[in-house]
């Protein structure tokens, strides 16, 4: 059996608490759920189309005849919606920082020369 240390729970529970630090896991935390490259972007919309797909093969077995395979149909349009959506996001996020990366290396208003 082991003891358990109530002094190094409380420094834990006290540095946890500080505003900062709080911050910063969060941040690290929200970072792991941002889609950063095309590479992460096509994964995400594999494991889409794997769901959407098995989902619609489940649809034909349920729903016999048309209306099964238009309930198919509608599953793999849903991923080619959402992955043209992901990757059009990608696309204007990395026109968005260079078009930023640009502007702040020229100064937005040339500064007045002396006379």
């Amino acid at each position: 059996m082991t003891r358990r240390n109530p002094v190094l729970a409380r420094e834990l529970l006290s540095y946890w608490l500080r505003a900062e630090t709080r911050r910063s896991v969060l941040a690290r935390l929200k970072r792991l759920f941002v889609i950063k490259t095309r590479f992460e972007a096509y994964l995400i919309i594999f494991a889409l189309a794997l769901g959407a797909m098995t989902r619609g093969a489940q649809y034909t077995l349920q729903y016999p005849g048309v209306g099964g395979y238009l309930l198919f149909a509608a599953t793999a349009g849903a991923v080619f919606l959402g992955g043209a959506k992901i990757l059009d996001a990608l696309r204007y996020e990395r026109e968005a920082r260079d078009a930023g990366e640009k502007t702040a290396d020229s100064p937005a208003v040339s500064p007045a020369e002396p006379k």
